[in-house]
């Protein structure tokens, strides 16, 4: 290891970390700007000292918790093509895009603030999305599911809209309706 790379961290330290990520979600996707971090710290079972360890100022913990929770929409995608077939893997994993979206929508406020500090809190997190979904994607053309002849950038381009139109408070029904309608048009023999 040289002295550039960081030392893994201890179980416990890496819980700790896990169980703020946690507690900051939750706080700035129901408050915004206005979460107390001595509140999150505390929802965490954590000192505030210790969450000041881990991110030393508010925008590096919003953009910790939204990097976390891009990492854990993508990483869901081999995890459901695992468990069911491919296009169940995908329509599930759809819906765990509009979870992350309708979290996202929470959180804009402190996102935004964050990019006009010169801050990137979206560096590469399309790109990781649009690969999560190409993989789901190819495992249903593999299985024969879905049509080949839509790219997987359609697709995202389609789901990033449907999140658009659809993130707010009580759209997540018409969200999932937009979403069947797209899935069931890349679906043969529908």
């Amino acid at each position: 290891m040289t002295s550039k790379e960081p030392r893994p961290l201890r179980a416990d330290a890496r819980r700790n970390r896990e169980k703020i990520l946690d507690a900051a979600m939750r706080a700035f996707t129901a408050q915004g700007l206005d979460a107390h971090l001595e509140h999150i710290a505390k929802d965490a079972g954590v000192g505030s000292a210790t969450l000041y360890r881990n991110f030393p100022t508010r925008e590096a913990l919003i953009e910790a918790v939204y990097r976390n929770e891009v990492a854990r929409l993508c990483d869901a995608a081999p995890d459901l093509l695992e468990r069911q077939p491919p296009l169940d893997a995908l329509r599930a994993w759809t819906r765990l895009y509009l979870d992350y979206v309708t979290a996202k929508h929470g959180m804009i406020d402190a996102l935004r603030a964050i990019a006009a500090t010169g801050g990137n809190p979206y560096d590469h997190s399309r790109q990781r999305i649009r690969s999560a979904i190409a993989t789901l994607m190819d495992a249903c053309v593999a299985a024969g599911a879905i049509r080949t002849d839509i790219p997987s950038g359609d697709v995202a381009a389609a789901l990033e809209g449907i999140a658009l139109t659809s993130a707010g408070d009580g759209h997540r029904q018409q969200a999932e309706r937009l979403l069947d309608l797209t899935l069931d048009g890349l679906t043969i023999g529908r």
